[in-house]
């Protein structure tokens, strides 16, 4: 069976783009309690998963992590209501474009199964 693919991400003017790796990031934030834990958990540099955090919050001129140096325990960093907005709002409209792009799908394919093209 033939499944639409969708790509989905914010961009601002100069490029900037916000999609489901940085989700990925900030959720990894938000269940480990730290940069450098949630670089661990997705297998990537702890420079990379602070540089990308750095440059979203320059781009929307607001923090999306805070981070605590020092101190006792493990949890050092935690996500922002504002990084916790962004991502529920962006899951919600990948959510609905994929579901879209789907029924689209399914309803152009049940128009042309008489045919034998199968493609949408």
């Amino acid at each position: 069976m033939i499944h639409p693919r969708v790509r989905i991400w914010f961009e601002n003017d100069e490029g900037w783009g916000f999609g489901l790796g940085l989700v990925e990031i900030l959720q990894a934030v938000d269940r480990t309690g730290s940069i450098k834990n949630a670089a661990v958990d997705l297998g990537r540099s702890y420079r990379h998963v602070w540089s990308r955090i750095k440059e979203a919050e320059a781009a929307l001129g607001r923090p999306l992590a805070m981070t605590t140096v020092g101190g006792r325990g493990t949890r050092r960093a935690e996500i922002t209501e504002a990084a916790r907005v962004l991502i529920d709002e962006f899951l919600k409209i990948r959510d609905r474009t994929i579901d879209f792009m789907e029924k689209e799908c399914a309803n152009r394919l049940d128009r042309l199964s008489s045919s034998s093209v199968r493609d949408c």
